[in-house]
């Protein structure tokens, strides 16, 4: 009989692999292994320590964290007292994170450092259920004097001690774990409103993951770069659920912005990457080829097309010549196998693009060097995925086709509605909410969409955010958004026209690559601002405007945009921690912007 929950899953994989690597983190430059075998021992011990600290089942535990073998210590722990884990973005200033724990109810909180730590004690007079602050590295916090502080470490030499005394407990609980059990409170990052908790299940989660793994097999010999938040559904599936489902190993990035120079050391098997990270891959080798010898521009003008043809020749299931195959594997060995080592993804087999729409031409982009992203999609509230690419079934502008046991069907106006054993349990405290995202039986995606004819699921848009211009036509911006992204220029693209005459954008520039375009012209500058000002730098923009825009019907087309002065930031809740845009957040504060690229032309 498999397991049916994830501590039973560790359980079963620890005995299988033993003293096999599960677990791979930097530390001072050294990468450190950790067997199945040590990471079952720490769980455990750290789940003992919960348990003699008095964590009862139901109860919750936050963690507040850059991802780190800890954190996965610190999950499974939680659940194998049959409490439930509530992960808080470590970028969270102090009074989201107070937010989070409050809302939770969480008794106690794991976090990573001296700095995170501050931001609980600067509202820990506001939350009456928190008990217990568990610091993974003290440095720094020797003359702290809060009785609420302990160390991870001392958490784990309690359940160690309680181990000896009780040898058999640990096994017991595990034993009595069931795949009904809530096993995580996920709070969407949202992009509008108060996050919501969404409760989780084990039978929830390895529902989904089982049937994932049906379609896009992961074997013990593959790795995994984690980088993302963990408290996300998408990077919790690949660096928890994928690998203890198929034993292969983590390595631990040591922050979001190493994670190319991880990929290089590591050469991963497997990698997931939001579209801002795809994004930025195609930017370095733009740029990086704007700097290489007249020979390799030459090669990379000269072979590229012949990539993307043969990409949308493969797509297409048009049958290619030998001619044309034989310049392909050439192109390979003289620019493309170069490329993919330079992104640390020369034995990456399996590369997936999720969280958000991503586009299309950035994808052939990268097929055409042999990394054939996949797009995943689904949400929180069902686990994380219900569609994605099946094994080489990839079409371009599709997310896919729905996973093993998931229903589809569009609403008449074109919502996706879901059915499948990922959905989740509900709202934590929002019986209102929970309601609201069901209808008749299905889960409501709030996104708009339709089913092409082989069976993808293609996506619109989010349903909120398509824009009725004054003529009524419809527009998801998504698609110039995307469109805008792809040059190596503009970081981010938000679209603006609902009601308006026409469509207008407010874009942020690639700071570093236009920063590098102006120093080689000479073009003086001293901060983004002053950079973003520059008549130079709007009239290169223009022109990637421009570009786009040769893409769309004229109706669709930006006809006026301006250059945001700043760097959009999730500080400011302008984005998610997955680096998706607060539309909403953004059209409120850039407002008088907005208003003065429409005022003479509207009034």
């Amino acid at each position: 009989m498999s397991a049916d929950t994830l501590p039973k899953l560790l359980r079963d994989q620890a005995g299988k692999f033993g003293s096999r690597v599960a677990l791979r983190e930097k530390e001072l430059g050294i990468w450190k292994e950790i067997s199945w075998r040590e990471y079952y021992e720490h769980v455990r011990n750290v789940s003992l320590g919960f348990v003699k600290l008095g964590l009862k089942k139901g109860e919750k535990v936050s963690i507040l964290s850059e991802n780190n073998q800890q954190w996965l210590y610190g999950d499974l722990a939680i659940q194998s007292a049959r409490a439930m884990t509530v992960g808080v973005y470590p970028t969270n200033p102090p009074e989201q994170v107070k937010y989070i724990v409050g809302h939770s109810e969480s008794r106690f909180i794991i976090v990573e450092d001296q700095e995170q730590a501050d931001k609980v004690l600067e509202v820990a007079g506001e939350l009456p259920f928190l008990e217990k602050i568990i610091v993974i590295d003290m440095k720094g916090m020797r003359h702290y004097e809060s009785s609420l502080l302990m160390s991870f470490d001392g958490l784990e030499e309690i359940g160690a001690g309680y181990h000896r005394e009780n040898p058999d407990m640990f096994e017991n609980m595990i034993r009595c774990t069931d795949p009904s059990d809530p096993a995580v409170l996920i709070y969407t990052s949202g992009t509008t409103g108060p996050p919501k908790g969404a409760i989780l299940s084990h039978r929830n989660m390895l529902a989904m993951v089982d049937s994932v793994l049906q379609v896009m097999p992961v074997n013990d010999n593959d790795s995994v770069v984690s980088y993302l938040p963990l408290c996300h559904a998408a990077e919790r599936i690949f660096s928890i659920l994928i690998p203890l489902k198929s034993g292969c190993i983590v390595n631990f990035s040591e922050s979001i912005n190493t994670v190319q120079e991880a990929l290089r050391e590591i050469g991963p098997t497997l990698f997931m990457g939001v579209p801002r990270i795809w994004e930025k891959m195609q930017s370095s080798i733009v740029i990086k080829i704007q700097d290489a010898t007249l020979l390799k521009r030459l090669a990379y003008r000269v072979f590229m097309p012949v990539g993307i043809r043969i990409t949308e020749k493969r797509l297409a299931k048009e049958k290619i010549g030998p001619v044309l195959m034989g310049l392909y594997w050439l192109s390979y060995l003289i620019i493309y196998r170069s490329l993919r080592r330079f992104l640390g993804l020369s034995r990456a087999r399996i590369t997936i693009s999720g969280a958000a729409p991503v586009s299309p031409e950035l994808l052939k982009f990268f097929h055409a060097m042999r990394l054939f992203i996949r797009e995943g999609y689904g949400q929180t509230e069902i686990s994380g995925i219900c569609c994605i690419h099946h094994l080489e079934d990839v079409k371009i502008g599709t997310v896919g086709k729905p996973i093993p046991g998931v229903e589809l069907k569009i609403a008449d106006d074109g919502e996706i509605l879901e059915k499948g054993p990922g959905v989740f349990q509900g709202y934590f405290k929002d019986p209102e909410g929970t309601a609201s995202i069901f209808s008749n039986g299905w889960l409501c995606s709030g996104d708009v969409g339709r089913l092409d004819e082989d069976g993808h699921l293609v996506i619109t848009d989010r349903k909120k955010d398509i824009l009725v211009t004054a003529g009524g036509k419809n527009i998801a911006p998504s698609e110039q958004e995307n469109s805008l992204k792809f040059s190596p220029y503009i970081n981010e693209a938000i679209v603006i026209g609902d009601g308006r005459k026409f469509l207008s954008a407010l874009i942020q520039i690639e700071f570093e690559n236009v920063a590098k375009w102006a120093q080689d012209r000479k073009i003086p500058y001293t901060t983004f601002k002053s950079l973003a000002r520059n008549r130079q730098v709007y009239e290169l923009i223009q022109k990637e405007v421009e570009k786009s825009n040769k893409k769309f019907a004229s109706v669709e087309n930006i006809r006026k945009f301006v250059l945001l002065e700043k760097e959009l930031d999730h500080d400011d809740e302008e984005l998610t921690a997955t680096m998706k845009v607060r539309r909403q957040a953004i059209e409120e504060k850039y407002r008088d912007l907005i208003e003065t690229i429409y005022g003479k032309e509207e009034s």
